[in-house]
């Protein structure tokens, strides 16, 4: 095998999954820490979405691991089930007998509840995991959903992870599963990997199979186009890589290059210069380019043709023609970016683009960057501004979050639009453009509105994820300092490493601001955490009145 040539000691590139492997982005750790946390707070459903190849199997892998001893998991992988099969399956795996030849869902059904309310009464917790879930029938996921109504006056007796591609948030969403729905709990989309987690993804598995570390296999510049190429989807990096490296082999090379990586590229998903996506891209503009000529030509013909027939003598029949030529076309200026976005949208205050949205969102909270790239964090005097998204289900759990965001929008001609929300009550919203406030019925932007934002927030630059009771990083002073600010004291909690008393000051916070009492600090925590420090501007009508009264003063 080729990974000898390179002094390795096993293939690093494997797409089946292995433990010794584990990388863990700052996407993957959040969405464990949301599904720890779904199945410690004993609730209904726990959903987890990714694209093909985004590590879902990774991250339900590591959750499994994480367990305690005292919880019993049943893991379905091939949910195309009807009903009465998928009970039975659930019964195979916690290995609860029923009749041979009497399956039936009362059957199934009471076999379950007496192996869940043993359980309970054994102190044990009862988790069901469906992966691929995409695929189940509606009649099937009702009966899910009334699994989850076998309980006590205190919990539910079983745990229910929905783990799918995401088709499953658009089925959930439909009307038929609206009482599903409402009981998922903890949901997480997961992401691809930004650039920086790919290139530390290539080195974590190079160093695991035995690579030394000032050793480099991929160069800067061919990382970058395995990312492009892959989109970040780590199974795709894994098999593009894979195939590279047994590329540089066959070539007796000690490294990868661009022209090794192409044909890799072209063998794995088929990417070449005359690729079907690229032939489109070039009729796309092949049209384009002939449709603005052929206006321009236009526009000149008549000018000309105007001016030609204006020294003639005016004929007495009042054809077509004429009309034409009485009336030439009026060549208006090229419009800026705003106006085009203004016009395209029938001057709503809509962004086509969700990068617009974003740059209008950073202006209005006085962020200093040109740009902004969700996939990447950007540095900002001394901290990092990072952008988060969500999807939730009514403008409550919007409000809870409380920051200025970058909605999704579906028209009602079925077009993608972005506005950015910085401001509303129980009956309006106040909207940006052009860095201009607009007022609007919050019940007229909900109909558009289809539950996804994205917000921007800062962190210390030491920031790379959720952290916990024993970790040991710079964060934990961090954290220790903000809470001695909080709390005037000149002694910190913790230096370096996150001790107990730090972490009952976590939970003490996270109680008083009705967060999960868990001491992991994650997400919701550190928004909290900014928005008690007063470093955070929060979604309310403050931020217009700053924004725009003093731009007018």
């Amino acid at each position: 095998m080729y990974h000898h040539h390179f002094g390795l000691t096993e293939a690093p590139f494997s797409i089946a999954v292995n433990t010794r492997y584990l990388f863990m982005s700052n996407c993957h750790r959040d969405a464990l820490a949301h599904m720890t946390y779904g199945v410690s707070t004993g609730g209904g459903f726990i959903l987890l979405t990714g694209e093909v190849g985004t590590g879902k199997t990774t991250v339900t892998r590591c959750l499994q691991q994480q367990l305690p001893d005292t919880t019993d998991i049943a893991i379905i992988l091939n949910p195309a089930l009807n009903a009465v099969e998928l009970l039975a399956s659930v019964c195979d795996e916690f290995k609860i007998d029923y009749p041979e030849g009497e399956r039936s869902l009362k059957i199934l059904t009471d076999r379950l509840h007496q192996f869940l309310t043993d359980n309970f009464a054994k102190g044990r917790n009862t988790v069901l995991l469906i992966d691929e879930a995409q695929h189940l029938q509606f009649e099937v996921l009702e009966q899910i959903r009334l699994l989850t109504n076998l309980e006590t006056n205190t919990k539910k007796l079983l745990q229910i992870i929905l783990v799918g591609q995401p088709e499953l948030r658009t089925l959930l969403n439909k009307p038929q599963l609206r009482q599903l729905a409402q009981r998922i709990t903890t949901r997480y989309q997961l992401k691809p990997l930004t650039l920086l987690e790919t290139d530390n993804y290539i080195r974590h598995r190079l160093h695991v199979a035995g690579l030394p570390e000032d050793q480099t296999l991929f160069p800067t510049a061919v990382v970058k186009r395995i990312h492009k190429i892959s989109g970040g989807l780590p199974r795709i990096i894994n098999a593009v890589c894979d195939r590279a490296l047994l590329g540089a082999y066959a070539a007796n090379k000690t490294a990868v290059n661009m022209a090794i990586l192409k044909q890799a590229a072209q063998e794995v998903i088929g990417e070449d210069e005359h690729s079907p996506e690229k032939s489109v891209i070039f009729y796309r503009r092949a049209m384009l380019s002939i449709a603005v000529l052929f206006i321009i030509v236009l526009a000149l013909w008549l000018k000309d043709d105007v001016i030609t027939t204006a020294t003639l003598p005016v004929p007495v029949k009042d054809t077509i023609e004429n009309k034409i030529q009485a009336k030439p076309a009026e060549v208006k200026p090229l419009a800026d970016e705003k106006e085009i976005a203004a016009i395209t949208v029938n001057s709503e205050p809509w962004f086509i683009q969700q990068q617009q949205a974003l740059q209008q969102l950073a202006s209005t909270l006085n962020l200093n960057f040109d740009s902004f790239n969700c996939d990447q964090p950007s540095t900002n005097d001394g901290s990092t501004i990072r952008c988060n998204s969500f999807i939730v289900e009514s403008w409550q759990d919007f409000k809870a979050v409380n920051r200025p965001a970058a909605i999704t929008l579906i028209t009602a001609e079925k077009y993608k639009r972005f506005a950015v929300l910085v401001a509303l009550d129980d009956s309006q919203a106040t909207v940006i453009f052009n860095d201009q406030p607009h007022t609007m019925l919050l019940s007229e932007l909900g109909k558009l509105w289809n539950g996804e934002f994205f917000f921007l927030w800062q962190t210390p630059i030491s920031y790379t994820g959720s952290i916990a009771l024993g970790q040991t990083n710079a964060m934990v002073t961090w954290l220790a300092q903000q809470f001695a600010t909080l709390d005037q004291q000149s002694t910190l909690l913790a230096e370096n490493t996150f001790n107990s008393a730090l972490q009952q000051r976590v939970k003490i916070f996270q109680a008083k601001h009705q967060l999960a009492a868990d001491g992991v600090v994650g997400l919701k925590t550190l928004l909290a955490l900014n928005e008690q420090l007063g470093i955070a501007k929060t979604l309310n009508t403050e931020i217009v009145n700053y924004q725009f009264n003093d731009a007018e003063g």
